[in-house]
């Protein structure tokens, strides 16, 4: 048995699209924003980008924050029973 010649001088044109990099999210903002929603009321760990408080971080005009800190902690609506 031979040796297989590696192809060295073989270079790719570039010429197709990685088929997963034309791919994005089809949700829209709003769906979005209903799931995070849902997954805050079950007490998963959400995230939301907001605007900066501190406006002298001109390097970082959005920061993440957890959705506990923004919304509070979920509760479930109860109406008060009085007896």
């Amino acid at each position: 048995m031979g040796n297989k010649k590696s192809s060295e001088g073989y270079t790719s044109k570039g010429e197709r699209r990685n088929v997963v990099a034309g791919l994005g999210d089809s949700r829209t903002e709003m769906n979005k924003l209903n799931d995070k929603v849902e997954a805050w009321k079950q007490g998963k760990k959400v995230f939301l980008t907001i605007t900066n408080p501190i406006k002298g971080e001109k390097s970082k005009p959005f920061i993440r924050r957890e959705a506990k800190e923004i919304w509070g902690k979920y509760s479930p609506y109860s109406m008060k029973q009085t007896y």
